[in-house]
């Protein structure tokens, strides 16, 4: 399981616990900046994912939303020069996404806010 931070780190979890596999690892992109704001393309962020043994293995791309589905292309094309098999899924796709998940639990339009990004970073009091 490969889960895009950060909004793929809970779903990506959770599905590495369904499938009983430790073999989980992260790819940080940055994207949206604010809502519905966001660079004019997405770009990956370090620490990079180790892909050099990733060759012959299935690989399931986990994110929380295909909104214009960028981020996820980006990191499917990426996953598919190292690994044997490559899927995705996502919790929620919008009809405007370059692609369409595998695997998706709803489909909406809508703008989605988690419980895990309704509140503003936390800072240091004064």
């Amino acid at each position: 399981v490969v889960a895009i931070a950060r909004g793929g780190l809970p779903i990506g979890g959770a599905i590495a616990y369904a499938l009983g596999t430790k073999g989980v690892g992260t790819m940080n992109v940055e994207f949206y900046t604010d809502i519905d704001e966001r660079l004019p393309q997405p770009i990956i962020l370090p620490p990079l994912l180790d892909t050099e043994y990733m060759k012959g293995l299935k690989v399931l791309i986990a994110d929380d939303v295909a909104d214009t589905g960028e981020t996820l292309a980006l990191v499917k094309r990426l996953m598919e020069e190292h690994a044997g098999e490559v899927r995705t899924v996502t919790l929620f796709h919008k009809s405007r996404s370059v692609i369409e998940p595998d695997y998706v639990y709803k489909h909406t339009d809508l703008w989605i806010t988690f419980p895990w990004s309704a509140l503003p970073p936390v800072t240091p009091s004064a």
